[in-house]
């Protein structure tokens, strides 16, 4: 307030509860122009806060928090996602040098894998892929999803996130998505370079099987498309694992290691031919039913029991995942 008392003060309403009675009564102690505090208490109705039937405040909409585009720029921006994503691109090159200088041109063909990978390009994105398969592509699922909310937690951001505020279903929501699609940016990348490749160096032929099926270049490509999809699905119960024990931990590490392990073990335990029809409820014992489209005649029997072996796994992670993170006490 001046000195000479002929010119009002600066107030602010800083609550949003703020009426124009509390303002004039706080006011008139100290200034005696009418005209000055009929303004002020003019200007402190107009900036009053509302708020909606739920209690929110006018204008909040649960809906619009955490975009997906913000999260997933968020995670394309972080340096793991870069470097993984690069070493995609690099693995099929790394391949073909593999072939290229550590084998004799003179040598046999055997009629397995290794030796059919350089047939074609076709065969050269099959053999990636079952090289891949085993260990590179579900540790690469439960990085994004094991990673998602035990890194928020371990970085102490979580409850930070939570208090925006992003109601729990919705957070966890949106990083399911967004780990989901660099999951699925990752599996096509994949093959689609070594696609590339494979035309470059062992040109656009026919895709051949170990059993002596052939294909043309054009049903082989449709093939990919439909195994790529195929190791999306049979992939989810890794998805879901990982989502849960990010929830259930505040370590990344521990999330992530402990998915890769179960998926470790299931394949260890698909080995043993003792447990005979036990190992059909494994979820990784269809894992690789994706190669019965490098045939004449597809039989999609073992691809249905595996994409519905490894949905139902999901689901069942998935909401354990849910319920944990529902009622989980965000302390970090």
């Amino acid at each position: 307030m001046s000195d000479n008392g002929n010119q009002a003060p600066s107030v602010r309403s800083g609550g949003a509860k703020a009426t124009g009675s509390a303002v004039a009564e706080n006011v008139s102690t100290v200034h005696t122009d009418p005209a000055a505090i009929d303004e002020m208490v003019s200007a402190a109705s107009h900036e009053h806060v509302g708020s909606g039937s739920d209690g929110a405040v006018e204008g909040f909409r649960q809906g619009r928090t955490l975009p997906l585009r913000v999260e997933l720029a968020r995670q394309l921006r972080r340096r793991r996602t870069q470097l993984l994503l690069g070493f995609l691109v690099l693995l099929p090159f790394i391949l073909w040098a593999a072939f290229e200088f550590g084998t004799s041109g003179n040598a046999r063909r055997s009629g397995g894998f290794v030796d059919l990978a350089t047939a074609s390009a076709p065969n050269f994105v099959v053999f990636v892929l079952f090289a891949a398969g085993s260990f590179l592509l579900p540790m690469i699922v439960a990085l994004f999803f094991g990673d998602t909310i035990a890194s928020e937690a371990s970085w102490s951001s979580l409850k930070y996130l939570l208090a925006m505020p992003i109601p729990r279903g919705r957070l966890l929501r949106q990083k399911a998505v967004t780990s989901g699609l660099l999951s699925l940016l990752a599996l096509v990348l994949l093959p689609a370079v070594a696609l590339l490749v494979g035309v470059i160096f062992y040109g656009a032929g026919e895709a051949v099987s170990p059993t002596g099926d052939a294909i043309a270049f054009s049903d082989s490509l449709l093939a990919m498309v439909f195994a790529v999809a195929y190791i999306a699905v049979n992939l989810l119960w890794v998805a879901g694992l990982a989502l849960l024990l990010s929830v259930a931990t505040d370590a990344p590490l521990g999330a992530v290691g402990g998915a890769v392990l179960v998926s470790i073990l299931s394949q260890i335990l698909d080995q043993i031919t003792a447990l005979e029809g036990i190992r059909d409820y494994l979820p990784t014992h269809f894992a690789f039913a994706w190669s019965d489209l490098i045939s004449t005649d597809i039989d999609w029997s073992n691809m249905a029991k595996g994409a519905f072996s490894a949905v139902t796994f999901a689901a069942v992670f998935g909401l354990l995942a849910a319920r944990r993170f529902r009622t989980k006490d965000i302390t970090s």
